[in-house]
């Protein structure tokens, strides 16, 4: 009854501490879908492989976006001919570079300021590594599904100007996992979406009370989604903290390569939100080191479980693999070198 009731508490310490967090990015996300224009800042995307990666591991300092929406803004990115690079780079690095999870970091590990630090750092670097390698793959085409293949501009010409001139209504950014549907209501990315090479402009020509309540559902929708998913993953991280021995806990959190190989395997599993994993992560802090802890915030944004079936819908799988060993293999190097270090 004791291992229950502790499980208890810290399975409703986690849901307190993280749930404000996850409605703010939430809510901060369907605003910039709604009523910002991102056509400008894809039109001054460097063109340089290294250049844009990093320019595009930066975007989500601009829009940022979970390890749900960042997928269908990748998508979109590619079909709108930006460079690999660049689509790349946002992909891997939105859900960490971006000030909503860079705060909620700060809160968890503000007695540990290197935790955020690093975490920003080993991003950016990965993400702009990864980007940059997947340059040299000047034709994309190859690896991606076919629908988004075929809707690739040949040489990335300039968007289309609908009649009178106006600027057409940009569709880069996509709240969570829902994209907006014609009649105004939240779909889910599921492989038809996906597969449209473009949606109605009807978002951009609605009223104000429209976008509002188009705002409100895309909200209830994303809570939904990802509440459940934190809920899910705080019980985990309840569970193995009380249930696990204490024993082996301590035997694979103190190795400095043994740790660092579970929770990389635990941020794949667990797929927990990138809003709120710092908080899943504090759990964990005083079992495991610090390289352990950091490999979970950096991989698990990049790479987990949910994350992989969205990408399937726009990579093929031969690319989501070549991303996963990519992203895991420097990650596990930047953080077994911390360790090293410090041990």
């Amino acid at each position: 009854m004791n291992q229950l009731n502790q499980a208890f508490t810290i399975f409703l310490s986690l849901l307190v501490e993280a749930i404000p967090f996850l409605l703010l990015g939430v809510v901060f996300s369907g605003l910039l879908l709604l009523f910002v224009d991102q056509g400008f800042l894809i039109q001054k995307l460097p063109r340089n492989p290294l250049l844009g990666a990093l320019a595009g591991s930066l975007v989500g300092v601009l829009f940022p976006v979970c390890e749900c929406g960042n997928v269908p803004v990748a998508r979109r990115l590619l079909m709108q001919g930006v460079p690999a690079s660049v689509a790349v780079g946002f992909l891997l690095a939105a859900p960490t570079i971006n000030p909503i999870v860079i705060w909620s970091t700060w809160t968890a590990f503000r007695d540990q300021p290197e935790i955020v630090v690093l975490r920003v750092v080993f991003s950016l670097a990965i993400a702009t590594i990864v980007g940059w390698v997947f340059s040299v793959q000047t034709d994309m085409r190859p690896l991606l599904q076919p629908a988004v293949a075929r809707a690739i501009p040949r040489h990335s010409p300039p968007q289309p100007q609908p009649a009178g001139g106006a600027e057409p209504p940009s569709l880069l950014l996509q709240s969570g996992t829902f994209l907006l549907g014609e009649p105004g209501a939240p779909v889910r990315l599921d492989p038809s979406v996906l597969q449209a090479t473009s949606l109605a402009y009807s978002t951009a020509k609605k009223p104000l009370p429209d976008k509002l309540r188009l705002l409100l559902d895309n909200t209830v929708q994303e809570l939904r989604e990802l509440g459940a998913v934190l809920v899910i993953g705080s019980a985990i991280a309840a569970i193995v903290q009380v249930a696990a021995p204490r024993d082996l806990i301590l035997s694979l959190g103190q190795g400095p390569v043994t740790s660092i190989v579970a929770m990389l395997v635990l941020a794949a599993v667990v797929s927990i939100c990138s809003t709120v994993d710092s908080f899943f992560a504090l759990s964990f802090a005083s079992t495991f080191t610090s390289g352990s802890l950091l490999a979970f915030l950096v991989f698990g944004p990049m790479i987990d479980l949910k994350g992989v079936g969205l990408m399937i819908m726009v990579f093929k799988r031969k690319a989501v693999f070549y991303l996963f060993a990519l992203a895991a293999q420097l990650t596990f190097l930047l953080t077994i070198a911390l360790n090293l270090h410090f041990s």
